[in-house]
């Protein structure tokens, strides 16, 4: 490394700034991919299986966005966006058109053509990021031991009312919320007697 000739330095330099692929990856594959979602195997056997589908999936993407830049090798596998790969793909295989080739076989693909339309700037800013040193000492460290070492058993009392009439209406800003329960419609008080009907009622008795 330390030899000019056979290390130059400017090429130490911008593979400095690549090395940040690798972090890329392992987003693409966290973030991208899983979209925030765990592994749900609870078995170490399902968790290799998932991991691996996961990695050949990953791998069947990045070939396929290789495989589009096949025909265009001024352009640096760099611009290929790895987001328009899987929209690409999950678009395919969720509509199912595109899927088996016509009577021409085109090497780069309904995939490729996305990442193809798609490709990212020319010139990106480099990444750069300050070397630090670990801080040696844990914020842990004053805390331990000052936690429970075993499981602590809690008892939670919950009180659970129930409104026989609903809920009164409420307003937010003086607007009625289109939630509210309207409130009960009150009966008008009876004039006559309780055998006799009401004036203008009709009577449904029969003979």
């Amino acid at each position: 490394m330390l030899a000019p000739v056979r290390f130059p330095a400017a090429e130490l330099v911008d593979l400095y700034h690549r090395r940040w692929q690798a972090e890329t990856t392992h987003f693409s594959i966290k973030a991208t991919m899983l979209d925030g979602r765990v592994l749900r195997s609870r078995s170490i056997d399902g968790l290799d299986q998932e991991v691996y589908a996961l990695l050949t999936a990953y791998q069947a993407l990045i070939r396929a966005g290789d495989d589009a830049l096949t025909g265009r090798p001024e352009v640096p596998m760099e611009r290929s966006s790895f987001t328009v790969l899987l929209a690409a793909a999950t678009d395919t295989v969720t509509a199912g058109h595109g899927i088996f080739p016509g009577t021409l076989i085109d090497l780069v693909g309904t995939i490729g053509h996305a990442a193809l339309s798609d490709l990212l700037p020319a010139h990106r800013r480099q990444r750069v990021k300050a070397r630090t040193r670990k801080n040696p000492t844990s914020k842990y460290g004053p805390n331990a031991g000052q936690h429970p070492q075993k499981a602590q058993n809690y008892t939670v009392h919950t009180t659970v009312a129930f409104f026989a009439h609903g809920l009164n209406s409420r307003s937010h800003n003086g607007v009625a919320s289109s939630l509210s329960i309207p409130p009960r419609p009150k009966r008008l008080p009876s004039t006559g007697s309780p055998s006799s009907p009401m004036p203008g009622a009709r009577s449904t008795r029969r003979s």
